[in-house]
């Protein structure tokens, strides 16, 4: 009866439907950085005892929740600079962003880092946005790597 009054709600309401999508989406790219931060294994947990195997679920989701937490701060950097710059960025416009990226993460290789140069580059705490340039009508910021 439920799925019936479901798909009686869904298959008619275009609206509905993009909301559901979108939701759908955004669950899935969660699933793919999750996937991805634990590429070692493919995904799988190898440990033969279980504290080892709850041990290390915890740590992916610890590193998720970072790498999630990190996202989501820049984001907000980002629209309240667009903001101050006099961008119309309504707040229905920020339920489609998903805080599941993956593309500022470096999966593979390592990376050397001179703290101290990177210390300098902070603003107020934070590291500086990129601009990128979109199209004719404005900057975008993209998040800092």
């Amino acid at each position: 009866m439920r799925r019936t009054i479901h798909a009686a709600r869904y298959l008619p309401d275009p609206i509905y439907r993009r909301k559901i999508s979108r939701q759908r989406n955004k669950g899935e790219s969660l699933h793919v950085l999750r996937r991805d931060l634990h590429y070692v294994q493919q995904g799988t947990i190898v440990r033969p005892h279980l504290q080892d195997q709850t041990e290390q679920a915890w740590c992916l989701t610890l590193l998720t929740n970072a790498v999630i937490t990190w996202t989501t701060e820049y984001y907000g950097k980002a629209i309240g600079t667009l903001r101050d710059q006099g961008r119309d960025i309504g707040d229905e416009l920020l339920s489609f962003i998903a805080p599941g990226r993956r593309e500022n993460i470096n999966s593979f290789g390592f990376i050397s880092v001179d703290i101290e140069d990177e210390l300098a580059k902070l603003v107020e705490g934070w590291r500086p946005l990129r601009p990128t340039t979109v199209n004719e009508a404005g900057t975008t910021f993209m998040l800092a790597p």
